[in-house]
């Protein structure tokens, strides 16, 4: 991990295009500005965290979800014939 100190009005770029300034330090607070092109996705870590649990969740399947699919996906029973 990179540590670095930077007062209000400071910057850091990160690659080519993504940079963070400070804007403002009180007392234990510091409020960040960050200025990225809008392919790159920019989460506060725990609204991240979060998404990717909604995320896997709704990717894996329960196993009663599993019994109503095979259900639905088998081919019918055979009629007998008249």
């Amino acid at each position: 991990m990179l540590v670095l100190s930077r007062r209000a009005g400071e910057s850091v770029i990160i690659g080519d295009d993504v940079v963070v300034t400070v804007l403002d330090v009180r007392g234990d607070v510091i409020r960040l500005g960050i200025r990225a092109p809008r392919s790159i996705q920019v989460h506060r870590e725990e609204v991240f965290r979060e998404l990717q649990k909604a995320n896997l969740e709704a990717a894996s399947s329960s196993e009663a979800a599993e019994h109503e699919l095979s259900t639905l996906l088998s081919p019918p029973a055979a009629q007998p014939l008249p």
